[in-house]
């Protein structure tokens, strides 16, 4: 089976390819699949627009399509940036640093530094099952960026239960991260699929 990962985000690309890797079938980016697409993500949750997007990709390419949509849950924030998180500063080509240092202008005075990573994956195989799964990470911001590795907001991002952020984590964060929850969630399901049609 071919799967298809709905995105042009390089860092979830390949996130994505490394814990899927162990799925045993064929895993390329929608680019490599022949889809350009930029969907309009207008839905209100994290899991609309991942539907939206592996929605879109599955009727053009008519194959497997596993789409996610991500990103950053501030409580002092009244749940900023939430599914805007791409877009925060409101420009779709700022940086991921021009984004988190946003973020960071936003916070400062502010003590309830608690947040999430949220992490929903909408997937939509040829004969038109849909399978989804959520996965979440909790953490604190920092007052200031710290690592070089990940992508996004991970700079910013302290996980509970670590001393350090999410981009000084390394391989680490393929085991605890929103995306890393969401994915186990989603394998299981897609295994109890494949196990369905087998009997």
């Amino acid at each position: 089976m071919k799967l298809v990962i709905a995105s042009n985000n390089k860092g979830k690309i390949a996130e994505m390819s490394d814990l899927l890797a162990d799925l045993g079938v064929e895993i390329v980016s929608q680019k490599e699949a022949g889809f350009n697409e930029d969907v309009d993500e207008t839905g209100t949750t994290f899991m609309e627009n991942a539907r939206l997007k592996a929605t879109a990709a599955s009727r053009a390419l008519g194959c497997a399509v596993i789409a996610d949509d991500s990103g950053l849950v501030v409580d002092a924030l009244n749940g900023e940036p939430g599914v805007y998180s791409a877009r925060y500063t409101g420009n779709h080509d700022d940086s991921d640093e021009d984004r988190y240092m946003y973020l960071l202008k936003k916070m400062e005075g502010i003590t309830d530094r608690s947040a999430r990573f949220i992490c929903s994956i909408c997937c939509i195989l040829e004969d038109g099952t849909e399978i989804s799964a959520d996965g979440t990470c909790e953490g604190t911001i920092l007052e200031a960026p710290r690592g070089h590795n990940g992508f996004g907001y991970d700079p910013v991002f302290q996980p509970v239960g670590y001393e350090e952020s999410m981009a000084e984590l390394g391989a680490v964060k393929q085991q605890i991260s929103h995306r890393a929850h969401a994915l186990t969630v989603f394998k299981s399901k897609l295994e109890d699929y494949f196990n369905g049609i087998d009997q």
